[in-house]
């Protein structure tokens, strides 16, 4: 079959910048095992922040490198609207419809980094919608023997795009996108454990309109009042947010008030880092600080994924690591932002476009916390699945590690939990989730 012009100079490009490239240290090899022990191979390999988390315990088995191919209904879309997508003088899009906005990545391009945020922005882990059911978040001491210091598990981890769609009917614009303005709904509720948490919840809305800030909702059981929360403080830890714990601090050690107001659970993932990263693209600066062969975790065996048996759980592992060709980019909150992370460093993998590091810095430009992200691709979420099976594989993410580098503390989502009860748990682009199920008053009657 013959290939499209789009595709055969895509694929001469990355040859050549792969080429290009210097050879990766020779110090790992398929087959190593990394641990605290020999960390010392890998610096090169990891963000900072990473290397800290392998240098504590987390361990890493080195995998041959696999490739990762998109969906091809995401590859169509690409290759039909990309040509007309446009990035304005201050990093706006302009043009776009669906697919990958930016195909075609020159590192010469004074605005390649803003394009590389744009394609991590719209990357093909889901185009059309995602219901992730019964992740569970654990947080862990500097002291971690195994048992975490609080944890919670959700019901769903859902998102609703209205934009970019390309298999579920509306395709490619859902009529509510032109209505509303809103780009996407993203919804996490109801918690489900601990008991004193029962109910919580937090929907956002992602706005077509660059200048309108994201509208959030969270939904407290405690007082059952459904109550609108500012963007601004979606860059802080969950348990800092007004409208569960009443609002003040920041970083590691927020806390949610239970049903009683005594229990508190600790935690330091903030909402902007879902994913590695999901605040307002157009809320930062960006600089292109290079590629690089680096290790990162993108086929990922477990599911769930286990808890790290040699940092007392910190962390996840033992997992597969390969040598990834990834984009470094720097990210800066710009002028005006108070936001409580306002520098982030991102390693986005070249294939599937989303993050497999992020490194994150405080307002005197100090590392603070790591990022780690485990990944995969298959055509099913489990191999015994009977629902979520895909005609095609698919890139999805099975859990990711927060840690606190100054306090120890960190905060480790498994996707899903391991008492899930639903093995699948992955829906995506199945229609399973629509606007209406991820409205701010779906989340109120959840909570009740």
């Amino acid at each position: 079959m013959l290939q499209s012009p789009l595709r055969i100079v895509v694929g001469t490009l990355l040859a050549a910048m792969l080429c290009s490239l210097p050879r990766a240290q020779a110090d790992v090899k398929p087959g190593d095992v990394i641990t605290k022990d020999n960390a010392y191979k890998v610096a090169d390999l990891l963000s900072p922040g990473n290397y800290v988390l392998v240098r504590e315990g987390m361990q890493l088995r080195i995998v041959p490198t696999d490739k990762l191919d998109w969906p091809p209904p995401f590859k169509t879309a690409t290759e039909k609207y990309s040509p007309q997508v446009q990035l304005g003088a201050d990093g706006t899009l302009k043009g776009y419809v669906s697919g990958q906005p930016f195909p075609l990545v020159d590192p010469n391009d004074p605005q390649v980094a803003t394009k590389v945020m744009w394609n991590f922005s719209y990357r093909p882990l889901y185009s059309d919608d995602i219901d992730m059911r019964y992740p569970e978040v654990a947080s862990f001491d500097k002291n971690a023997a195994g048992s975490p210091l609080s944890y919670y598990t959700v019901g769903h981890f859902a998102f609703y795009n209205n934009v970019g769609r390309i298999e579920v009917p509306p395709i490619p614009v859902d009529p509510d996108g032109v209505a509303s303005g809103i780009r996407y709904r993203f919804g996490f509720y109801p918690f489900m454990e601990p008991s004193s948490l029962r109910g919580y919840g937090m929907v956002r809305q992602r706005h077509i309109d660059p200048t309108i800030e994201d509208n959030v909702w969270v939904f407290s059981p405690t007082t059952r009042k459904l109550r609108r929360e500012s963007a601004a403080v979606l860059s802080d830890a969950i348990g800092a947010l007004p409208g569960f714990s009443g609002g003040g601090g920041s970083g590691y050690g927020g806390g949610m008030g239970g049903a009683s107001g005594g229990s508190a659970y600790a935690n330091t993932l903030d909402p902007d880092s879902y994913f590695g990263f999901s605040a307002k693209i157009e809320d930062f600066n960006y600089r292109f600080l290079g590629e690089k062969q680096m290790l990162a975790s993108v086929h990922a065996v477990h599911s769930p994924e286990p808890q790290c048996p040699f940092d007392g759980g910190k962390t996840i592992c033992p997992e597969d690591w390969e040598m990834r060709h990834l984009y470094v980019i720097e990210a800066d909150s710009k002028p005006g932002r108070d936001l409580t992370i306002p520098k982030r460093i991102f390693y986005i993998d070249s294939e599937g476009w989303f993050i497999t590091a992020s490194d994150q810095y405080d307002r005197n430009g100090k590392l603070w916390k790591t990022i780690a992200t485990f990944n995969t691709y298959r055509d099913r979420p489990v191999p015994d699945a009977r629902v979520a099976i895909y005609p095609y594989k698919r890139m999805f993410q099975l859990g990711l590690v927060d840690e606190d580098l100054d306090t120890g503390y960190s905060s480790v989502v498994y996707m899903p939990g391991a008492t899930a009860p639903d093995r699948e748990c992955w829906y995506i682009d199945m229609g399973t989730v629509d606007n209406a199920f991820l409205e701010p008053q779906a989340l109120e009657r959840a909570g009740h």
